[in-house]
C-alpha cells in the first residue's frame, strides 16, 4: 500500500464527522424511512427552489483542531495583555480555579439550558438563588433578579422600569454626570424612540426633582467619587419619583447599601466577583428593587416552592413576566440571562464569605488610599478626596501625554478621561508594586521606596470615605457562605449542585427554537487564555490586534453565510440584536424622510420578543393572523401593508418559520413589504435551518440577527450568555451600532464587540466545519427531524407541515387532541420524559398545548430513536388512561418525574407498580438519572414568594 503526499497533508478525519451525529449507515437508514433516496432528495422536498443557493458558501475547506487552536494561538498573541488600570466598570479579578474548572471549563454547567424545566434545574437553580440572595445583601433592597445583560443594559432596563412604577407624568430622566459613558450611551439609545428625554448633571446642583420621573446616581462614580446622595433622594420621593443606584458590588463591600441610602433600585455588573474582562464579556449585571415592584423587574427571578411530597424546591418564579411578553406593551425584550456568569459570581462569594470579601476591599481601598496619598506628596492634582478603588487626577495636556506612554512602556494602561485628566483604578490583583510603577510613571525620578515611607502608616477606607457612607452591621450571614470555604468543601459542593441537572452531556436536549447542539471541547478551549480573557474593551486598538483580526473573519464569514453587506457584532444577545436591528431601520427611514412611517407587522406566530422589540424601538405593532398551515395569511398581509401604506416602517418574520416549516411566499412578503416602501425584518433564530443552502440577504430581507448560541455553538449555560450580531444590507451599514465608550450613536451593549470572548467559539465551529461541513449540518439538522416526524405522527399529530409534507429542522406535536380525550396536559408528558432520562421539548411555544421539538445535526440515530421510544412508550400510557385501565389522577404520568425517594417509600399505595413508575420502558437502572425533587407547585412559589436564601439563625 502507498501513501501519497497529498495524503499527509489532510487530516486523518474532518472535524465535521464529530460534530454532526449521524454515521452514513444511520443516514441510509433515515432516508429510507422517509422514502428518499438521498440527502439532495431531502432538501428538494422541503426548502423552496426559489431561495435555494448552489454556489459555495466562501469559508473554504474545514480546518483540522490542531490548525483551528494554532490560529486561535497566534490571535491571542497578537493581543497584548497590559495591566489594566482603566476602570470605567471593567477590572482585573481572580478566579478561584476550583470555579474555573469546575464551572466555566464543565459542560455539566455550560451545556445546560434555561431551567424552565424546574425539576432537573434545581443545581443551576439553587446557585443562582445564591447569586440573588448575594445581590440583595450587598444592595439592601428587597429581591433581586438572576442577572441581566452588563451594566449599560441594565441602566436602561431600571430606566424602563422606573418610568413604568413612577408616579411622575415627566418624561425627563435625570443622570449623573459622573456615570460610565457607555452606560450613559446606552440609556439614550433606550431613551429616543419611546419619548424620554435624558438630562445629565450634578445631583447636587443641577437636579429639580419635581421634573422628573426618576435619576439615576452612581455610587461610586465613574471618576471614582463617594458622593452622598441622600438628600436628592429624598427630594426625589417628595415628588413621587423614582431613584436609581449604579454601584459597584466590591465598593458595596464596604460602603453604605443604595437601600440604605433610600435608593428604590439598583444595578451593576458582577464582573469583578471572579469573571474576566474578556475584552467586554460576558459578564453578569445584576438589578434588585423594593418589593412593590417585584412584579414589574425584568428578567428571571428564582424562586423557593415545594414539591409534591412537600420538599423545598426552587424554580423560576412569576413565570408569566418572563421577558415581559407583554406584547406590544412590553418595556422589556429581556429574554437571555447571563446563568454562567451569574453562577461564577455567585460561587466568588460562596468561596470567600463575606471575611474574603472584606479583606479584598479593604486591601483595594487602602492601596488607593496610598496611591492617592503619594500622588498628592507628588504634587499631582488629585480630583476627588473621597474614593474607593478609583483615582481622578488632572494634569497639563503635555504631561498627560508623557505619563500615559510611561504608562505603556511600563505595561499598564490608565483611562484617558479627557484632555489632561487621567483615571486610574486599582482591582484585586494589584500590589505594591503596580502602585510604585504608578508614582514612576508621573515622577520617574522619585524614590517609590521613600515615597511609600511617607504615607501614612494605616490607610484605607477610613482616610477615604466619612463613617456616614460606610457599611454597617454583618451582611452574607447565610449558610452557604461560610460551609463551603475549603476547597474540598467546594468542590464537593459545586458537583452535588451539577450532579441534579440534566445537561446536554448527559442526554439529548429536544429544545424546539433553541438549538441544543454539541458544544465541542475544541471550541471552548481559548475562552480561558489570557489573549482573550484578560484583556480591557477599551484597551488601545494597537494592543488588540489579534481580536480585531478574529472580528474581521468572524464578520466576513457572517456575511457569506447570510448574504449580507455587512455585520455588527455588538449586540449580546438575540433580543437585543432585534432591538439593534430595528433602529438600523428606524435610522435609515429617518434619513430617507420617512420619520412617519412607525408600523412594525408581525406574524400572529412570533415570539414575544419581536413585538417588545419593535415597542421599544418607538414602533406601533399590526397583527398579522397566520393561516390553516401556519403560514403567514396573505391575504391579511395586503390588507395590513394597504391599511398603512404610508406608515409601514418594517415586518419582523422567522424563517423557516417559528411553526417549524419554509414557507413558499417568504420572496413575495419580501417583495410586498418593499414595494410599499418598509424594510423586511428576518429573525435569525432559526438561521440553523439554512446556513449553506439559503441566503436571506438574497432572497429579500434586509436585517437579521444570528442567535450565535443557537447556530454557531455558544453554548447556553443554562440560560445565558448569548450573542445576537446582526448583518444588514449596504443601505442599513451607516445605521448598525457605534461605539459605547465613545457615546456613539444607537449603541445596544455596554462594550463595542459585545460579549467578545465568547467569539473565539464560534469562530472556531466555522473555521472547523468549512463550506462542506456547514452545508452537510443544515442537511442533517432537517433529516433528523424529518424522521423524528416519520417515527411519531402515527402516534401523535403532527401540526405543521410544508407543501411537500416535509418539516424544517423542528417539528410541532399537537399534543391537545390527548388532553380533550384524556385529561392528560402537557406538563404531564413533559414531566414523564424526565423519568426517560430527558429534557422535555419547548412546552406550548409558539402553540399552546403542543412540543416543539429539534433534534440538531449532532444526535444520531440512536439518541433520536431512544427520545420517540420514550415518546411512544408514553403514547402506550396515555392509551391505558383512554380505554379505562387507568384515571390519569393515578397514572404515572400526573405522579412524574419520579425521584429515589419514591424507591425509599415504606407502603406504595398507587395504582401501577412502583418499578414502572421509576425504570420506564428502555431505562436501566445502573444508567437512570434521578430528579433531585418531585413535580413542583408553581403556585404555591408564586403566592408564597422567597427569592433568596433563608438567614442563619444563629448568627442573630
Amino acid at each position: 500500500m502507498q501513501t501519497h503526499w497529498s495524503d499527509l497533508q489532510t487530516p486523518v478525519q474532518a472535524f465535521a464527522s464529530r460534530h454532526i451525529g449521524p454515521r452514513e449507515a444511520e443516514i441510509e437508514a433515515m432516508l429510507s424511512a422517509l422514502g428518499l433516496e438521498s440527502e439532495a432528495a431531502l432538501l428538494d422536498e422541503t426548502v423552496p427552489s426559489s431561495i435555494r443557493t448552489e454556489a459555495a458558501v466562501g469559508i473554504g475547506p474545514g480546518w483540522s483542531e490542531v490548525e483551528v487552536l494554532a490560529r486561535l494561538k497566534a490571535m491571542a498573541d497578537r493581543n497584548r495583555v497590559m495591566t489594566s488600570l482603566i476602570g470605567q466598570g471593567y477590572y482585573g479579578t481572580i478566579l478561584p480555579g476550583v470555579i474555573q474548572r469546575n464551572i466555566l471549563e464543565n459542560p455539566a454547567w455550560y451545556t445546560a439550558y434555561t431551567p424552565y424545566q424546574p425539576e432537573i434545574s434545581q443545581g443551576r437553580l439553587e446557585a443562582l438563588l445564591n447569586f440573588q440572595t448575594l445581590v440583595t445583601e450587598l444592595t439592601g433592597l428587597d429581591i433581586a433578579n438572576a442577572s441581566l445583560l452588563d451594566e449599560a443594559t441594565a441602566a436602561a432596563e431600571a430606566m424602563a422600569l422606573a418610568k413604568r412604577v413612577s408616579k411622575s407624568r415627566s418624561n425627563v430622566f435625570f443622570v449623573d454626570e459622573d456615570t460610565h459613558p457607555q452606560s450613559l450611551a446606552v440609556l439614550r439609545t433606550r431613551a429616543g424612540p419611546v419619548g424620554i428625554e435624558i438630562v445629565v448633571g450634578d445631583p447636587a446642583k443641577e437636579l429639580d426633582a419635581a421634573s422628573v420621573f426618576g435619576a439615576l446616581f452612581s455610587w461610586p462614580g465613574s471618576s471614582g467619587a463617594v458622593r452622598d446622595p441622600r438628600a436628592a433622594i429624598e427630594a426625589l420621593h417628595a415628588a413621587g419619583a423614582i431613584a436609581v443606584m449604579a454601584a459597584d458590588p466590591l465598593a458595596l463591600v464596604v460602603l453604605a447599601s443604595p437601600g440604605s441610602l433610600g435608593a428604590d433600585i439598583a444595578i451593576g455588573s458582577m464582573q469583578r466577583f471572579g469573571v474576566p474582562m474578556g475584552f467586554g464579556g460576558p459578564h453578569a449585571a445584576y438589578m434588585a428593587v423594593r418589593d412593590a415592584w417585584k412584579r414589574s423587574m425584568p428578567g428571571r427571578l428564582v424562586g423557593v416552592s415545594v414539591d409534591s411530597a412537600g420538599q423545598p424546591a426552587y424554580r423560576l418564579a412569576l413565570q408569566t413576566r418572563e421577558q415581559h411578553i407583554r406584547r406590544e406593551k412590553a418595556t422589556s425584550n429581556i429574554c437571555t440571562a447571563q446563568v454562567l456568569l451569574a453562577v461564577i459570581a455567585g460561587m466568588y462569594a460562596v468561596y470567600h464569605g463575606p471575611e474574603g470579601l472584606t479583606a479584598i476591599a479593604m486591601r483595594v481601598a487602602g492601596l488607593t488610599a496610598a496611591l492617592a496619598s503619594g500622588l498628592r506628596k507628588l504634587d499631582v492634582a488629585v480630583v476627588s478626596e473621597c474614593v474607593f478603588d478609583t483615582v481622578t487626577v488632572r494634569v497639563s495636556a503635555d504631561v498627560a501625554a508623557h505619563v500615559h506612554a510611561r504608562a505603556v512602556a511600563a505595561g499598564m494602561n490608565f483611562r484617558r478621561v479627557g484632555e489632561g485628566v487621567i483615571g486610574i483604578s486599582l482591582d484585586e490583583t494589584t500590589t505594591p508594586t503596580v502602585v510604585e510603577a504608578v508614582w514612576r510613571c508621573f515622577d520617574p525620578a522619585c524614590s517609590a521606596e521613600e515615597l511609600a515611607a511617607l504615607v501614612p502608616g494605616r490607610t484605607g477606607l477610613a482616610d477615604a470615605v466619612p463613617a456616614r457612607l460606610r457599611r454597617e452591621g454583618a451582611f452574607l450571614k447565610q449558610d452557604v457562605f461560610s460551609m463551603h470555604r475549603s476547597e474540598t468543601d467546594m468542590l464537593r459542593y459545586l458537583r452535588r449542585l451539577a450532579d441534579k441537572d440534566l445537561a446536554l452531556d448527559r442526554s439529548m436536549i429536544p429544545l424546539g427554537s433553541c438549538t441544543m447542539k454539541l458544544n465541542a471541547t475544541v471550541e471552548m478551549v481559548p475562552i480561558t487564555w489570557p489573549g482573550f480573557c484578560d484583556l480591557h474593551p477599551f484597551a488601545p486598538a494597537d494592543q488588540t490586534q489579534g481580536y480585531a483580526e478574529l472580528f474581521r473573519d468572524l464578520e466576513s464569514w457572517l456575511c457569506a453565510i447570510s448574504g449580507y453587506d455587512a455585520v455588527s457584532l455588538q449586540p449580546n444577545s438575540g433580543a437585543q440584536g432585534e432591538y439593534a436591528g430595528l433602529l438600523a431601520i428606524r435610522g435609515y427611514l429617518r434619513a430617507q424622510g420617512q420619520e412617519q412611517r412607525d408600523v412594525c407587522l408581525i406574524p400572529a406566530s412570533a415570539h414575544g420578543t419581536n413585538p417588545a422589540s419593535a415597542q421599544m424601538a418607538g414602533m406601533k405593532v399590526v397583527v398579522v393572523r397566520c393561516d390553516a398551515s401556519g403560514n403567514v395569511d396573505m391575504d391579511d398581509l395586503k390588507a395590513k401593508i394597504a391599511a398603512h401604506a404610508n406608515t409601514l416602517a418594517a415586518i419582523m418574520i422567522t424563517y423557516p418559520s417559528t411553526h417549524g416549516v419554509f414557507e413558499e411566499s417568504v420572496r413575495e412578503i419580501c417583495g410586498l413589504v418593499h414595494e410599499a416602501g418598509g424594510q423586511v425584518y428576518l429573525d435569525g433564530a432559526n438561521m440553523n435551518a439554512q446556513v449553506g443552502i439559503a441566503r436571506p440577504g438574497l432572497y429579500g430581507a434586509d436585517v437579521s440577527h444570528f442567535n450565535l448560541h443557537k447556530t454557531f455553538c455558544i453554548p447556553h449555560g443554562g440560560g445565558g450568555p448569548g450573542m445576537g450580531p446582526i448583518g444588514v444590507r449596504a443601505h442599513l451599514a451607516p445605521f448598525l451600532p457605534g461605539r459605547p465608550e465613545e457615546g456613539g450613536a444607537a449603541a445596544v451593549s455596554a462594550a463595542p464587540f459585545g460579549s467578545a470572548s465568547i467569539l473565539p467559539i464560534s469562530w472556531a465551529y466555522i473555521r472547523l466545519m468549512g463550506d462542506e461541513g456547514l452545508v452537510r449540518a443544515t442537511t442533517m439538522a432537517i433529516l433528523n427531524s424529518n424522521y423524528i416526524v416519520s417515527r411519531l405522527e402515527r402516534a401523535y399529530p403532527i401540526l405543521y407541515r410544508g407543501g411537500k409534507g416535509r418539516v424544517a429542522h423542528e417539528c410541532i406535536v399537537d399534543l391537545r387532541p390527548i388532553k380533550d380525550m384524556t385529561g392528560v396536559t402537557v406538563d404531564d408528558i413533559a414531566k414523564r420524559l424526565v423519568d426517560f432520562g430527558f429534557h422535555a421539548p419547548t412546552v406550548s411555544f409558539p402553540v399552546a398545548g403542543t412540543f416543539m421539538i429539534e433534534p440538531t445535526e449532532s444526535e444520531g440515530k440512536r439518541e433520536l430513536d431512544r427520545f420517540c421510544d420514550a415518546m411512544l412508550a408514553i403514547r402506550e400510557e396515555i392509551r391505558r388512561i383512554e380505554v379505562g385501565c387507568v384515571t390519569v389522577e393515578e397514572s404515572a404520568l400526573r405522579h412524574a418525574p419520579h425521584t429515589a425517594r419514591d424507591l425509599a417509600v415504606a407502603e406504595w399505595r398507587r395504582a401501577y407498580p412502583r418499578a414502572k413508575g421509576c425504570f420506564p420502558p428502555g431505562v436501566a437502572p445502573d444508567v437512570k438519572y434521578w430528579p433531585p425533587v418531585g413535580r413542583i407547585d408553581n403556585a404555591y412559589g408564586d403566592r408564597n414568594l422567597v427569592c433568596s436564601c433563608p438567614e442563619t439563625a444563629s448568627y442573630e
